[in-house]
């Protein structure tokens, strides 16, 4: 009995050592996991003025988690049931003609909403993309993280025409995606990215170069076209061991008749009001809105909160983001807009809701404001 009883240990010992062996090789080996900043680059962003310790920090004190476990909530997600997390059908698209944005027409303003947080602005004449995920799986371990709701995407990154400038708010798997930069690199004239983000696109190929990081306030100026980084509140890490080692942004754009903002991911905050201020009004706000529970309540905005935030930026119109893709929280998958499209209603913000692919053209014409989501499956 006992001889058993050693040798079922020795099994389980030798078991857990491989699972060890393995997930240290497999967190060296795969590549999406990305690069890491260098030394030198560290003590530099400690002249950032958010960056202590190895982290960056957050304007505000700021916490992940505002109340439970990330054990908890994790089991809640994976094993609880939410009524409608993911929808009974693919989400209506509309397939985005290449040649449509290929034509560089400098007075027009026009942005297409792809799911989650992944857009195409046209301003200026230019082309930019905010945080690209254009895949239908996520991550190194695919199996592990949420499914994108439709098979396929209103356009590939193979199909879109060259792009002057990727934008990049974080480094989460659901807004910096390897096999999208990966065929986005060579088609790419510029990637703006947070502070220690750049070390991710190095380590897929793209040419130094083509890799700009941005502090909070730091701006480049392109033709006709200015983009700024701005502050956010959230935080960052593609690994178990890298958690805040790469800094986070919202993004503005300002051509000479026109202004865009796009939030990023994060909770809501004073950094709004102070974007408003020094920025707006935009014409058009790309705010995040989805993906939220009480328990991170200070890393993402309740729908609310994001109505909320748009007008602080002093947004002509807001298109609600972050949302239709993937479930990546405990409510239901058009809870989000159901939330904010009530919440614009109430405090007089104008809002467009656009199906995936689907062009908004603030200023011209009527606006895409049809409740498709309440016949999703029907």
């Amino acid at each position: 009995m006992r001889k058993s009883l050693k040798s079922a240990g020795r099994l389980l010992l030798s078991l857990v050592a491989l699972l060890l062996v393995a997930g240290v090789a497999f967190a060296n080996l795969s590549p999406e996991l990305g690069g890491k900043p260098t030394k030198a680059q560290k003590v530099a962003y400690a002249q950032s003025g958010h960056y202590q310790d190895g982290e960056f920090r957050n304007l505000l004190p700021t916490e992940v988690m505002t109340g439970g476990s990330t054990v908890s909530v994790l089991w809640k997600f994976l094993f609880g049931k939410t009524p409608d997390a993911a929808p009974s059908a693919p989400l209506p698209t509309q397939p985005l003609d290449p040649l449509s944005i290929s034509r560089k027409t400098p007075d027009l303003l026009r942005a297409t909403w792809f799911g989650h947080s992944a857009s195409l602005v046209e301003i200026a004449g230019k082309n930019i993309l905010f945080d690209p995920m254009l895949s239908v799986k996520m991550g190194p371990v695919s199996w592990a993280t949420p499914t994108r709701y439709n098979p396929a995407l209103a356009i590939t990154a193979e199909q879109l025409p060259p792009i002057d400038a990727v934008l990049i708010s974080h480094d989460h798997y659901d807004h910096l995606d390897y096999q999208t930069i990966r065929r986005l690199k060579d088609k790419t004239a510029n990637f703006y990215v947070p502070l220690g983000v750049g070390a991710h696109l190095l380590a897929w190929g793209v040419a130094p170069a083509n890799v700009h990081e941005l502090d909070w306030n730091d701006s480049v100026q392109l033709p006709g076209l200015t983009i700024i980084s701005q502050p956010a509140r959230h935080f960052s890490g593609r690994g178990l061991t890298n958690r805040n080692s790469t800094s986070w942004s919202s993004w503005v754009l300002k051509s000479a008749t026109q202004r865009v903002f796009y939030s990023g991911d994060g909770g809501y905050g004073p950094h709004f009001q102070a974007i408003g201020r020094q920025h707006g009004p935009f014409d058009l706000a790309l705010m995040e809105c989805g993906q939220y529970d009480a328990q991170w309540a200070q890393i993402h905005m309740m729908p609310e909160q994001s109505v909320q935030a748009a007008l602080d930026v002093r947004a002509r119109l807001m298109l609600p983001v972050h949302w239709g893709a993937f479930t990546e929280a405990n409510h239901a998958w058009n809870d989000p807009v159901q939330r904010a499209t009530a919440e614009a209603r109430r405090l007089g913000q104008f809002i467009t809701t656009p199906e995936l692919g689907q062009p908004v053209t603030p200023g011209i014409g009527p606006l895409p404001q049809r409740p498709w989501w309440l016949t999703v499956g029907q």
